[in-house]
């Protein structure tokens, strides 16, 4: 029944692997749901949780600095409404497409149901790529961006975020655009500058919480991160908090990586060589290449397209935390991560792990937590931050960094349950579908057929 339903889905939606990818991994985890609570077959909520409620396409067109003009694809993916509005990120990476955004918001509807905040699931963005771009073209190309978006989004209707390329920076600007199209002040987008409505913390949530759910999963075998050797991939914003908060909690990071290759560091990356990397990253957009200048006792391996494996991966560790971009760790990568000594794996990146990949982990299992569960803190705080916006007030670093803490504790616990009421202890992957799903499925019953 399973397969006929994923086939289907396949066949409606064609040429579009990663969307396939994501349904497929979360429908094998409820096929014991529809056993135990055939209702959800009587209602239908597989076939109606893969279909998106709205795809919004779009033109996007601007000038460059060079007068030319240039033409973009924008996108919206409404997904799923029934716990509360849309919410998700908008990526900007020349690899963006329809079924890529269709696979984050889908995923997007799970890991904001788990965060027991009232948030729907959406995504969107385009593939204009903000790399090597003027400040002033990122931002003619952003107001026109959201020229066109701004009327399908809203505080109570649909609230985006940042994503991949998706910084401060674009938040501002887009901000500036929907507040002087609608003349008014209001939570329409998270990510935004302390200065005008911003939440402390959001920038480090995503890459805290996944290390606040590795801290949960360990403790579950009576361990901590103090001493554990870790590799972290990515250099953006993901990866530098969660090196951070791994260093905060006693761990060594040995790595870090962008597109063009990665840096292994046997001496780890301390607090001094973060900051470095952050201002490289974040203030001069250079490539992780340079650090190797500064620290020229690390060593810097360029990516190489005829390798079937990522040698980020191949290095003797405890934990691996995956920050970089989707389908990163594939089967020969996840082998040589248990060969290595890695029993922790905690996903910072949305999807970064292939279904065979995951499948040794499990087969080995060790403790390994799924995008959906390990990195939601991202959007948990985008949640708290539009409860900010709708008070009229602003939370203290302490509180915003407690409340999270509780949300991931909570992510986690309601996983683990699952799986264990499910017949699956310990399986973090079935746990946070199956929780994730009871909620919107539940909740999509109770309003009828929609």
């Amino acid at each position: 029944m399973i397969d006929q339903l994923y086939q289907n889905v396949v066949a409606k939606n064609p040429n579009e692997p990663e969307f396939h990818q994501a349904v497929k991994e979360v429908f094998n985890s409820l096929a014991v749901v529809l056993e135990k609570r055939p209702i959800y077959r009587k209602f239908k909520i597989l076939e109606r949780i893969a279909e998106p409620e709205r795809v919004i396409l779009f033109r996007v067109t601007w000038m460059d600095d060079r007068g030319d003009i240039q033409v973009n694809k924008g996108y919206r993916i409404q997904m799923n409404s029934a716990i509360g509005p849309y919410k998700g990120g908008l990526r900007f990476h020349p690899s963006v497409n329809l079924g890529i955004l269709k696979f984050l918001a889908f995923e997007q509807v799970f890991k904001n149901s788990l965060t027991t905040l009232p948030m729907g699931g959406g995504k969107g963005g385009s593939d204009f790529d903000p790399k090597g771009k003027s400040d002033d073209e990122v931002m003619r190309f952003c107001q026109n961006f959201f020229m066109e978006l701004f009327r399908h989004v809203g505080p109570d209707t649909d609230v985006p975020a940042g994503d991949i390329g998706v910084g401060g920076r674009e938040i501002g600007f887009m901000y500036g655009m929907y507040k002087k199209l609608r003349n008014e002040f209001t939570g329409v987008l998270t990510g935004k500058g302390l200065t005008y409505g911003g939440s402390l913390i959001r920038p480090e949530a995503t890459g805290y919480g996944q290390i606040y759910f590795a801290q949960e999963m360990l403790k579950t075998r009576g361990k901590s991160l103090q001493g554990l050797k870790c590799l972290v991939s990515g250099s953006g914003n993901v990866s530098q908090y969660c090196t951070e908060k791994v260093l905060q909690l006693g761990g060594k990071v040995l790595t870090a990586s962008d597109s063009n290759g990665y840096i292994y560091d046997e001496e780890g990356i301390d607090a001094e060589k973060l900051a470095f990397i952050m201002d490289l990253k974040n203030v001069k957009r250079g490539r992780i290449k340079e650090y190797t200048d500064k620290y020229p006792k690390a060593v810097y391996t360029p990516v190489d397209p005829k390798l079937d494996y990522n040698p980020l991966w191949n290095h003797k560790a405890d934990c691996a935390f995956p920050s970089a971009t989707q389908n990163e760790i594939n089967a020969k990568d996840a082998q040589n991560l248990i060969n290595n000594g890695v029993f922790c794996v905690s996903e910072g990146a949305n999807m970064p792990t292939t279904i065979d990949g995951v499948d040794i982990f499990l087969d080995h299992k060790i403790l390994y937590g799924p995008g959906k569960a390990a990195n939601a803190g991202g959007v948990a705080t985008s949640g708290l931050e539009m409860s900010q916006n709708s008070l009229r007030l602003s939370w203290s670093r302490e509180e915003v960094d407690q409340r999270l803490q509780g949300i991931m504790k909570s992510i986690h616990k309601a996983a683990l349950e699952a799986s264990q009421a499910f017949g699956m202890p310990g399986n973090y992957v079935a746990g946070a579908n199956i929780a994730g799903f009871l909620k919107v499925a539940d909740a999509m019953i109770a309003q009828g057929v929609l």
